[in-house]
């Protein structure tokens, strides 16, 4: 049975999303242009994630990187050793190699993640909700998934708005656990106005 909190989430989530999917749809169709137009190949990058319950689902996002990013990795992590502890840490690289010119800019300002408004409107995830993480995230995690799993993953949250990626992985998750215990509606819209302002500086965003 759903709970009346948990209804008016999801009706406020996808009465927003749909609506802003309308009003960005121009912003949308110049990102996919300018993608294809620098690096052909596909436009959107699905990626498997853990959502509610634990169910994995193609989180979707404006592809960054070169088409062949994945073997230029595993190349890129055996030359530097550094950069293998840094992936290993975070799953991510402060200067990735891989990121084109356009997929740079989305990054820094955030735009790569727009296509996850249909991940929302799907009903995967939520406008706010825990970071959406891979399945090699889980046991990191600990004791504290069992949170995770009981709501959506969403585009922005705590995390988003708290540092990013200039945070450590157990401040992310501890960031995670506080929104899950804490949410309401009301959080929802302030972190929803915050993310903008993040945004807008680009703190963070790598």
């Amino acid at each position: 049975m759903i709970k009346a909190g948990e209804l008016g989430k999801t009706i406020f989530d996808f009465t927003l999303t749909f609506i802003g999917t309308i009003c960005i749809s121009p912003l949308l169709a110049y990102i996919a242009y300018r993608i294809k137009k620098e690096d052909p190949g596909p436009v959107i990058f699905k990626h498997m994630r853990v959502g509610k319950n634990g169910k994995s689902f193609p989180c979707y996002k404006f592809r960054s990187m070169c088409v062949d990013a994945k073997q230029m990795l595993e190349k890129y992590l055996r030359e530097n050793p550094e950069a293998r502890m840094e992936w290993e840490r975070d799953f991510k690289l402060k200067n990735d190699p891989r990121v084109t010119p356009i997929g740079e800019f989305l990054r820094r300002t955030s735009l790569d993640e727009l296509p996850q408004i249909f991940n929302v409107l799907k009903g995967e995830m939520s406008l706010v909700g825990p970071r959406p993480i891979v399945q090699e995230e889980v046991p990191r995690y600990g004791i504290h998934i069992k949170k995770y799993y009981s709501v959506k993953p969403g585009i922005t949250g705590l995390w988003q708005v708290s540092g990013r990626s200039d945070i450590s992985y157990s401040e992310r998750v501890a960031l995670d656990v506080e929104y899950v215990v804490n949410r309401n509606l009301l959080k929802d819209i302030q972190i929803l106005i915050k993310t903008f302002d993040v945004v807008f500086r680009k703190k963070g965003a790598y």
